[in-house]
């Protein structure tokens, strides 16, 4: 059973938490890590790439000439695909290329990105966050305390909108609660900060 320590936010120790093996301490599925991603990715795509076919594009109203007798080969429009300015043939249209894995899978993907930051040292747990106002510069201090510098997610029990935007404007650093939690985020940070009320709703959720 993985054993980190909690800090608080000035990065003094306040005790230890003992996390659970089901959900930080397996070994991770690499295949099932990739799989999620591309999953996620592709749901985001906008899909809103559109070309005009034959009955789409403007003219061609008449057949340019005779059907026998001219020598040249017969014409029905001068939009067919074969003219410039014609329709695009199989031209990609409006689609969606979002689709969802298995449960289990999905689950499986988030284990294993929580169980490798536990493995690399990349997660950091502390007892809470909480501002009085939004402030950025004293969210600047919290992630310095943590000695945290690179791209960070941070994990929240419950939405809190003082945290989020007193982050809002720092770049690398995403806030985000306990049920927004997903693989893309926390494989594309360097860090993980979670607080322990986030820790239990995760663990509780995925244990």
């Amino acid at each position: 059973m993985p054993k980190l320590t909690v800090l608080n936010q000035s990065g003094s120790q306040v005790g230890d938490i003992e996390l659970a093996d089901a959900v930080f301490g397996i070994e991770p599925n690499e295949n099932v890590l990739f799989d999620a991603i591309v999953a996620q990715q592709a749901s985001m795509r906008q899909g809103t790439h559109d070309t005009k076919g034959r009955s789409e594009v403007r003219g061609g109203g008449r057949k340019p000439w005779r059907q026998k007798g001219t020598g040249r080969a017969r014409q029905g429009t001068i939009r067919a695909p074969q003219w410039k300015g014609g329709g695009i043939v199989f031209g990609p249209t409006p689609r969606s290329y979002s689709y969802k894995l298995p449960k289990k899978v999905r689950r499986l993907a988030l284990k294993s990105a929580l169980s490798t930051k536990v493995v690399n040292n990349e997660l950091v747990i502390v007892d809470n966050l909480a501002f009085d106002a939004p402030k950025t510069k004293e969210m600047v201090t919290v992630l310095s305390n943590l000695s945290v510098d690179n791209k960070v997610l941070v994990v929240t029990g419950d939405y809190n909108e003082t945290v989020a935007l007193s982050a809002n404007n720092i770049p690398g650093v995403t806030v985000v609660d306990a049920a927004g939690i997903n693989v893309l985020d926390i494989v594309y940070h360097d860090k993980l900060i979670m607080t322990q009320s986030a820790v239990s709703k995760v663990e509780e959720v995925l244990g």
